[in-house]
């Protein structure tokens, strides 16, 4: 069983798609995404955020439990997708944003609004490494990504080390078994300091 982890929605149950289309982010992988992303940014409020290859929503919706203004979900498997738009209904924030549509065809085109601040990607893990480079590219050229934003990949930790394109810098990795997570920042110093975190 999926939850929320914190915030707004905590303990919210989320459905998870049947079958071998999706490969939700297990809780412990999700809990050390969460962590990191607190520890850079400080906080999640205000911020915009895209869950790409969004799966159940698991990623996005926790973001937005934790404060984020928006995020953009994007899947377009069928029983996925109808795990996220249920997901969005039962945990009822505001803010989400859900597209079903193909993650290379949407970033080949200009963003179209204000510009993300975090994106995680989790793609099938039998994507080719430079499938995956050249939508990271058409992020960074076709502006989806703020001064400075993060943007945080999942791969096999099989497939060894991740080479981020032109445009994003690697910032660090965290291993937990099967899964890695790659953290990259977008080109340029962000505008405004991040929000300071609880303590400080």
């Amino acid at each position: 069983m999926t939850r929320v982890v914190a915030g707004a929605a905590r303990g919210r149950r989320l459905v998870v798609p049947d079958g071998r289309g999706t490969r939700p982010t297990t809780d412990r992988a999700r809990e050390g995404l969460f962590s990191t992303l607190e520890s850079i940014l400080g906080s999640f409020a205000g911020r915009r955020v895209a869950d790409l290859y969004a799966g159940s929503g698991a990623v996005g919706l926790e973001a937005l439990s934790r404060g984020a203004s928006h995020c953009l979900l994007v899947e377009v498997d069928g029983r996925a997708l109808r795990a996220l738009r249920a997901n969005v209904v039962a945990v009822g924030l505001p803010g989400a944003e859900v597209r079903a549509v193909r993650v290379e065809r949407l970033v080949a085109g200009a963003a179209g609004g204000a510009a993300y601040d975090v994106v995680f990607l989790d793609p099938p893990y039998d994507l080719p490494g430079e499938h995956l480079r050249t939508v990271v590219t058409a992020l960074v050229e076709n502006q989806w990504l703020a001064v400075g934003s993060l943007v945080v990949i999942e791969r096999a930790t099989r497939d060894g080390a991740w080479d981020w394109p032109a445009g994003v810098t690697g910032e660090r990795a965290r291993r937990y078994g099967e899964t890695t997570l790659w953290y990259g920042r977008a080109a340029g110093q962000p505008d405004v300091v991040s929000a300071p975190s609880a303590g400080d």
